[in-house]
């Protein structure tokens, strides 16, 4: 419940069952703006007995509306529990409690009790502590005071530090006794009541002057003088103007809490008073500044999070490079706290401190992601200039360590630049990982970039050494000869040397150590070994191949190179040997690699073991020297082709060779039966005995010479169109097949070119006519000279 009236607003603090009204203290504190007060405020408090013109000397003194006694419906409770107002008028602000008067006859028994509780929670938070009183009642012994005094003092001991009061007493309904003469008296009871106050062993000796600043003011009857009671007041109200400055009417103000934790901290007073727990103010503000300034660092820091400014701040960042990123950070969180440093500024000061530690550690964590955001953004950008630049820096030519050397330096320079434009004055954040994880990442890209160039470079020596060694290596080792290795061996160092000198001067803008240089060279040199070694190999594994195009080409041709006419007359013998001792020297060569200078006598070996003609007859007694897989003094590296290898391949090569030796010596003695067509002397001469006979017919009969003169003509036509002697100087087989395919053919031509010959007309000279049968055979003749003689028998 609040009531308002112009310029005044009260609430009941609390209710008669002793019952804390948070939310109407709360809606009173935002009503009267309390909390923009910090510590210029003040409390002041009102205790009495009961009806005794308490809530009338507040409504009149500070101009705030209290419920009054309504005297002519009797003298009863009017106020129950403590209520709170805002004074009219006065500054600073002063809030006013009137608290539930004393020895009243609604709260029986336990009046006591109450009494006790509101009397130490209006000490515990009252600055001005007015203890309305009658004239009347002074020098008394059992005047109404006297218990209130008594339950003052005993509960200000169970207050641990408690700050000084000042306890204003207003004797109401003043007589004419001066208050010169009232006073002494007074403060002589007082003294009385305190000294007989039993108190803790640490106050035994501690005098009252200590715990209250002691003031007395004389009021005039309301009733009787209301005029003159209505001047004093308004004089009175003048002390509470300014009463927190030095020398005003408020007593100590060290333990006072800030504003905006009074209703805190009046609700935990009144509840460890509740406990009936002894209350120790000292703790207690440091308690209320703990729990108000942890509420402020939270509601500021709900407030960062919320805030337009950080969280556009943080949008930019998600989305890429920010520029200014450090300083628009820096001056929002400064925004933060010092809000929080405003609000906060009058609680505990170690308080304070802290929990704004706690705070600005809250906000850099929050905003810590986003700070590496911008680093990880700067990082990225810096590695992306480095690889345009350096890459670019490689395409125009710039030496490869000058480059990279360059432009880490540049994109370092850079970074720092910008990292420090990111960095915020709250947070001493160190970028040395973001910027030791961009070199890392720039020398990975120089080394990956080194690695592929190095490659290119070696695979472009390496092409440039298989160009020139490959094909004449196999040139030079499939005309295999006595010097085939030693020009291999000049060719292998020339190019060799060419390409390392070259090699070696394109590694020397490259920063690499000498170590790995040398591995370089050496792995080039190795290559240009391996080519030949290779290509080596090969051949070998194409020998017997060679050694039969060699066997072919010397058996087949001539010293002229022109293709051999087996006649008989050549020495076949001879000349498988020339071709099969040529095949043996090419398997020599491929046998072994010889790159070095060293000396073998596998040609020798060879030659004794597969070709001399006595071989076969030591083979008897003596072992075979290719009955090994290794030659004598040779390497397995050097080796080729082993000596069992060779053997086998021999064996092939002359099982293979064999039926080309064969078909020159089936041709040889085609050809010498091809020359030798006549019979022999006695067949002609039982051929003229035996035939006279017939012969004597064909005398009588010339027609039968006619007949056999045409039968002679297309005999010979055949025997010219069948070429029947070049048909059988391969062989009789293959003579007799041949001529039998092409003989119906030829029968078929002949018969046509007859048939045309009869029906083409006559020519004008009839000397020109020739049948086309003679000019064929004439044709014939001329393409084939030999001459071949008939024999006829005389009968």
């Amino acid at each position: 419940m609040m009531d308002k009236s112009e310029g005044s607003c009260s609430v009941q603090l609390i209710d008669g069952d002793g019952i804390y009204n948070v939310s109407g203290i709360d809606h009173f504190i935002k009503e009267v703006k309390l909390g923009e007060c910090g510590l210029s405020y003040a409390v002041v408090s009102i205790m009495g007995p009961q009806s005794s013109g308490k809530s009338t000397l507040l409504n009149n003194l500070f101009g705030t509306n209290f419920m009054e006694m309504d005297a002519f419906k009797g003298r009863s409770q009017t106020t129950k529990g403590i209520w709170l107002a805002r004074c009219a008028g006065i500054e600073p602000c002063t809030l006013v409690m009137d608290l539930e008067g004393t020895d009243g006859r609604e709260r029986g028994e336990d009046d006591t009790a109450f009494e006790k509780q509101s009397a130490l929670f209006a000490l515990a938070i009252s600055d001005i502590v007015l203890i309305n009183m009658w004239c009347h009642d002074i020098g008394r012994e059992q005047a109404a005071n006297k218990p209130l005094l008594k339950t003052v003092f005993q509960v200000m001991m169970r207050l641990f530090s408690p700050r000084k009061t000042t306890m204003l007493f207003v004797i109401r309904d003043k007589t004419r006794t001066p208050l010169e003469n009232l006073e002494p008296v007074l403060r002589e009871d007082i003294q009385k009541i305190w000294d007989s106050v039993p108190k803790p062993e640490a106050h035994k000796e501690t005098p009252m002057s200590d715990f209250f600043n002691v003031e007395v003011v004389a009021l005039s009857s309301y009733e009787e003088k209301e005029e003159q009671f209505k001047e004093q007041v308004a004089s009175l109200r003048q002390r509470f103007m300014h009463s927190i400055a030095p020398g005003g009417l408020a007593g100590d103000r060290r333990g006072v809490i800030p504003a905006s934790g009074f209703a805190f901290s009046a609700d935990q007073i009144w509840r460890v008073i509740k406990e009936n727990k002894d209350l120790d103010l000292p703790a207690h503000k440091v308690m209320v500044a703990t729990v108000r300034c942890e509420e402020i660092s939270n509601e500021k820091f709900a407030h960062f999070i919320t805030n337009e400014d950080w969280r556009k701040l943080d949008e930019e960042v998600q989305a890429g490079p920010v520029s200014g990123f450090g300083k628009r950070l820096t001056s929002i969180l400064s925004s933060c706290l010092s809000e929080y440093d405003g609000e906060a500024t009058f609680f505990d000061e170690g308080v304070r401190s802290s929990k704004r530690h706690q705070l600005e550690e809250k906000l850099l964590q929050l905003v810590n992601p986003a700070f590496q955001d911008v680093l990880g953004h700067i990082r990225w950008g810096m590695l992306e200039k480095f690889k345009a630049s350096f890459d670019k820096a490689l395409e125009i030519g710039e030496g490869f360590s000058s480059a990279s050397t360059t432009w880490l330096k540049a994109c370092m320079d850079q970074f720092d630049e910008e990292c420090a434009g990111a960095i915020i004055e709250q947070a001493n954040w160190d970028t040395t990982k973001v910027r030791d994880k961009l070199v890392r990442d720039i020398e990975s890209h120089v080394s990956s970039v080194r690695t592929s160039k190095l490659s290119e470079l070696t695979s472009q020596y390496e092409s440039k050494l298989h160009q020139a060694l490959s094909e004449p290596v196999e040139a030079l080792l499939e005309g295999a000869s006595d010097q085939t290795w030693t020009t291999v061996k000049k060719l292998h160092q020339r190019e060799t040397e060419s390409a390392v000198s070259g090699f070696s001067s394109a590694l020397a803008c490259f920063d690499i150590e000498e170590e790995t240089r040398d591995k370089m060279v050496k792995s080039l040199q190795e290559y240009s070994r391996g080519v030949i070694e290779s290509k080596a190999k090969e051949e070998a594994g194409r020998v017997l191949m060679r050694m039969k195009d060699r066997f072919a080409t010397i058996f087949s041709n001539d010293a002229d190179s022109m293709p051999r006419v087996w006649t008989g007359k050549e020495d076949l013998r001879a000349i498988t040997k020339a071709a099969r001792s040529a095949s043996l020297k090419l398997l020599s060569v491929m046998a072994v690699m010889r790159l070095g200078d060293e000396t073998d006598n596998i040609e020798k070996t060879l030659t004794f073991a597969l070709l001399d003609s006595t071989t076969s007859k030591k083979s008897i007694t003596t072992s075979d020297p290719l009955a090994s897989s290794t030659w004598d003094e040779i390497p397995s590296s050097r080796t080729l082709i082993t000596p069992v290898q060779c053997k086998s391949i021999w064996r092939h090569f002359k099982t293979e060779t064999e039926y080309t030796v064969t078909q020159a010596i089936s041709a040889q003695e085609a050809n010498k039966r091809g020359s030798n067509w006549l019979p022999p002397p006695w067949a002609i001469f039982a051929l003229i005995i035996l035939g006279f006979n017939e012969f004597m017919t064909l005398l009588r009969n010339p027609l039968y010479l006619g007949f056999l003169f045409v039968g002679f003509l297309l005999l010979k036509a055949l025997w010219t169109q069948l070429d029947i002697p070049g048909e059988f100087r391969n062989g009789a087989l293959p003579g007799i097949i041949s001529i039998s395919a092409k003989f119906v053919p030829t029968i078929m031509n002949l018969v046509k070119n007859l048939a045309e010959q009869g029906e083409a007309p006559p020519a004008a000279n009839p000397e020109n006519r020739r049948p086309s049968n003679n000019t064929s055979s004439n044709a014939s003749s001329s393409d084939n000279p030999p001459e071949h003689k008939s024999v006829s028998k005389t009968d």
